[in-house]
């Protein structure tokens, strides 16, 4: 798999990011765009397929798909069955539900469309006064009514990687979970990526860490993440798993992941596992 075949990345539609600031243009486009259309963070859908419908005045710019523009309009305010009704579908569905029969695009779009409704419908209050915000940027930017802060989409970055030592790598089983899976979490303050690594791997298996690669990024607005996927070779194969953390953590060969299947065909823990599957092992160098 090619990094720009990783699901939810590689968007071809123009955020035209430059002309957001222009409200005039963005109005201008209103009445011949398409909206994509929400319901507290799911697609209204009909026939199965994500829903269009004509632009409001509150919907999100999202870009130009050749000459039309694209927007994201929210919901959320009404009952369900309001919103479906008003807009003739047939129902709101999760993206992740619908991923297996959206094209790499589609699920793009809808990723960040869903990401940036998310954002724009909880970040209604200044944090800094406390004052009501308002709509800026074609909805990319809120503007606090009272102290004028420019509040930005939050973005919060989290790791996801494989570790190997030897031919084998290491997954582990969080609790309620059935399967194993790669190690993950959320980077913290004053933490470089390659250090969220480290201190991911060291809490949940007690593994120690050397090299470090990293390999892709994936947006995962769900409802704000940025995954960022790694590589890295263990110093030991010593396990001390954090109970608190995964329920267990094993060291599997090649031959044992691939039987494991199960994987989520739109994460990029599958990019970085089929990668560990066909290709050799990282040098033991320290990198970051």
């Amino acid at each position: 798999m090619e990094n720009s075949l990783i699901p939810y990345s590689g968007m071809v539609l123009d955020r035209a990011g430059a002309r957001r600031a222009d409200a005039a243009w963005i109005d201008a486009r209103r009445p011949s765009g398409h909206a994509l259309a929400f319901w507290r963070d799911r697609c209204l859908v009909r026939d199965g397929r994500p829903l269009f419908t004509t632009v409001t005045d509150d919907a999100v710019f999202l870009g130009l798909d050749g000459d039309t523009a694209l927007f994201a309009r929210d919901l959320s305010e009404v009952d369900e069955g309001v919103a479906v009704a008003d807009t003739g579908a047939h129902g709101a569905a999760d993206i992740r539900v619908l991923f297996a029969d959206l094209g790499p695009e589609d699920a793009t779009r809808l990723a960040y469309a869903r990401g940036i409704l998310h954002w724009r419908r909880n970040q209604r209050f200044c944090g800094a006064c406390g004052s009501a915000a308002i709509d800026s940027h074609g909805g990319h930017v809120r503007q606090c009514t009272g102290c004028g802060k420019l509040l930005f989409p939050r973005i919060e970055p989290a790791i996801i990687v494989l570790v190997e030592h030897g031919d084998r790598c290491l997954l582990g089983r969080h609790r309620g979970a059935t399967g194993f899976s790669t190690l993950a979490g959320f980077v913290e303050i004053g933490e470089s990526m390659e250090d969220a690594v480290r201190r991911e791997v060291a809490e949940e298996s007690g593994v120690a860490v050397g090299a470090v690669r990293y390999l892709a990024s994936q947006a995962w607005p769900f409802p704000s993440g940025l995954m960022l996927g790694f590589r890295a070779v263990a110093l030991s194969p010593d396990i001390a798993v954090d109970l608190d953390e995964l329920e267990e953590a094993r060291w599997f060969t090649r031959a044992e992941v691939a039987a494991l299947g199960g994987r989520r065909p739109d994460s990029v823990e599958s990019f970085l596992v089929d990668h560990w599957l066909v290709g050799s092992s990282l040098p033991q160098r320290m990198h970051g």
